[in-house]
């Protein structure tokens, strides 16, 4: 039998969740006896080393400059046959012959369509709907995410498998240079993701006007880490003291920019994976995150969860942690037990289990 993966999002130079599970989950694939041959379809020449050492690998390079999926990867799987295709991103060609697999991530443009510019919200649904039902089974990174395929796009639950992605933990690295190099302060709660709508930064900012009320005398920060999205309104953080953007961070500074936290604290409205959560707890740092989407599952009773749109509850989440050392200990001890349950091992072992039956 024989397998045709769609490695093209492994070659990003900007690497955010998807880029990341698409990278680690095909390596941790190839790692498992496998009862197929693989082929990587690249849209841009990998580095030599990055899948090394699989002699049953087949790596094509199929440059093309638009359209990638659509023309020139679907010209490629029309040419030839495979015993199933799989797309680790969303999208699966539009026209292609044979078995297909696709992972779905979240249906966040469903729940929020404000957060997208109009056309890429009409591509997602149109391309996620399709996806959906042309596949012959559907990776879903929570069970989130497989309830939303249920109720927005009818697809049906025997079809539908829950795949926990797996989380590498940062390595923490030197916090004086990652400090000197973010401006960041001494103490400080902390946000790292994309800064867009959903991720609710202005009811965060509120909670930590109110925290800084009740200490002034804490010297805390709060820290915003990530590049600015779609939406992005100053007016979010606009007149609260002690709140230091940050612009992108790199992947070798997040362990730093996470250890060096009081608390991480993501309470996004809607989320099929939050990978924060998880690395946070990995790195040593207590975790406050939302109580709904995907964040629950994940967190299970290692975080305090609150519900995003109570900014007083967020608010005292924060006082909470800050003023119980016991509780953060706590809290560190249970995180660190929780992100053991998230390997890219285990996330392969249910992905080949998911694609074997894609292939029956």
């Amino acid at each position: 039998m024989r397998l045709a993966i769609d490695a093209s999002r492994t070659t990003s130079a900007r690497v955010t969740g998807t880029e990341r599970y698409a990278l680690e989950m095909i390596r941790a694939l190839l790692q498992l006896d496998l009862p197929f041959a693989v082929t990587l379809f690249f849209r841009d020449t990998p580095p030599p080393n990055l899948f090394a050492g699989q002699p049953e690998l087949t790596t094509r390079v199929i440059p093309f400059a638009r359209a990638w999926t659509h023309a020139r990867f679907a010209a490629e799987l029309m040419r030839e046959r495979f015993d199933l295709v799989w797309v680790p991103a969303h999208t699966l060609p539009f026209a292609f012959s044979g078995r297909a697999a696709v992972t779905i991530h979240d249906l966040g443009y469903k729940h929020f369509p404000e957060a997208h510019p109009p056309r890429q919200r009409a591509y997602l649904n149109l391309t996620t709907r399709y996806s959906a039902g042309r596949a012959r089974v559907v990776l879903a990174d929570s069970r989130a995410t497989a309830d939303d395929l249920n109720r927005f796009y009818k697809t049906p639950p025997d079809k539908i498998r829950v795949v926990y992605p797996g989380v590498d933990v940062p390595v923490v690295g030197d916090l004086e240079r990652v400090r000197a190099k973010y401006n960041l302060p001494e103490r400080y709660f902390l946000f790292l993701g994309t800064l867009q709508p959903r991720k609710n930064i202005a009811r965060l900012a509120q909670a930590f006007r109110q925290f800084k009320r009740e200490h002034p005398e804490s010297g805390m920060a709060l820290v915003l880490a990530g590049a600015q999205g779609w939406l992005f309104d100053p007016g979010w953080v606009e007149g609260i003291e002690n709140v230091i953007i940050t612009g992108y961070v790199e992947d070798a500074d997040k362990g730093a920019i996470y250890s060096g936290a009081t608390a991480l604290v993501f309470p996004s409205l809607y989320e099929g994976f939050g990978f924060p959560v998880l690395e946070a707890m990995g790195c040593g740092t207590p975790v406050i995150c939302s109580n709904t989407s995907s964040l629950p599952e994940l967190a299970g009773d290692a975080a305090l969860l609150v519900s995003p749109l109570e900014i007083e509850m967020i608010a005292n989440a924060m006082r909470r942690v800050y003023e119980d050392r016991a509780l953060r200990e706590d809290m560190i001890a249970k995180g660190y037990q929780r992100i053991q349950q998230f390997t890219w091992e285990s996330a392969a072992k249910s992905a080949l289990d998911a694609l074997l039956q894609g292939m029956a």
